[in-house]
C-alpha cells in the first residue's frame, strides 16, 4: 500500500484503549502512534494492564510518542492531520477520500478533540453512527476503512455474492537510458544533415 499514517488520542485517559488502538495500528501497518496530554504514561514497554495484553509486541515495532500539547505533536512535512470528531462540518467516513500521508487523531475517552487539536486538523471526518463509540474502536474502523480504499483491492460485485475480477497488474514503463536516446537524436539529425 503506498503512503503511510499514524494515529494517537487527544486526551487519553485509559491505558487500555490507547494500548488497544496501538495494537491495532500495528495490525493496519500504523507508520507510528501517539498520544496528546495522556493523563497516565499512555504507553511505556509492553503494554499490560488488568484488561489488556498486548501479545503483538507492538512496542518493539512501531514507534510510540507522548506529546505534553496537541501544538507539539510533530507532523511529518506533507502529512494531512485528520481528526475524528462529530462537529457540523465533519464528512462521513464513507465519503471520504484518505490521504496517502495522514496522522489520524481521536478525542479522548471523556471528551472530543481540544480547540487546539481541531485548529491544526486539515479536516474532520466523523464515522456514521446513532451514537458515539469507545475511542479504540473508531480508531479500528477507520484503519480498516482506509485499508480497504487504499489498499489495492478489486472492487465489490454489484450483486451480492457475485463474482469479484481482479484488478489488472500494474505495468511498469520500460528502462529508459536518457544518454542513449540523446545520441540516437543526434545521430538521426546528423543522418538527416547528410542526406539533405
Amino acid at each position: 500500500m503506498r503512503g503511510y499514517f499514524g494515529i494517537g488520542i487527544d486526551n487519553a485517559s485509559k491505558k487500555g484503549n490507547m494500548g488497544n488502538l496501538i495494537r491495532t495500528a500495528h495490525a493496519f501497518g500504523a507508520a507510528f502512534a501517539f498520544a496528546v496530554k495522556p493523563k497516565e504514561l499512555a504507553h511505556n514497554g509492553e503494554m499490560v494492564t488488568k484488561d489488556f495484553v498486548d501479545t503483538s509486541k507492538s512496542h518493539q515495532t512501531i514507534p510510540f510518542f507522548n506529546y505534553p500539547t496537541a501544538d507539539e505533536v510533530e507532523i511529518p512535512q506533507g502529512c494531512k492531520i485528520v481528526g475524528i470528531e462529530i462537529t457540523e462540518d465533519s464528512i462521513d467516513l464513507p465519503s471520504f477520500k484518505h490521504p496517502l500521508q495522514a496522522v489520524y487523531v481521536l478525542g479522548g475517552e471523556r471528551s472530543s478533540l481540544s480547540a487546539e487539536m481541531l485548529n491544526r486538523c486539515d479536516m474532520v471526518i466523523k464515522i456514521p453512527t446513532k451514537f458515539c463509540l469507545n475511542v479504540a474502536t473508531a480508531g479500528a474502523i477507520v484503519m480498516y476503512d482506509r485499508h480497504r480504499v487504499l489498499g489495492g483491492y478489486p472492487d465489490r460485485p454489484i450483486v451480492t455474492g457475485g463474482e469479484i475480477i481482479p484488478k489488472p497488474k500494474h505495468v511498469h514503463g520500460g528502462v529508459r537510458n536518457r544518454h542513449a536516446e540523446k545520441r540516437a537524436r543526434k545521430a538521426a539529425e546528423k543522418k538527416a544533415q547528410e542526406n539533405s
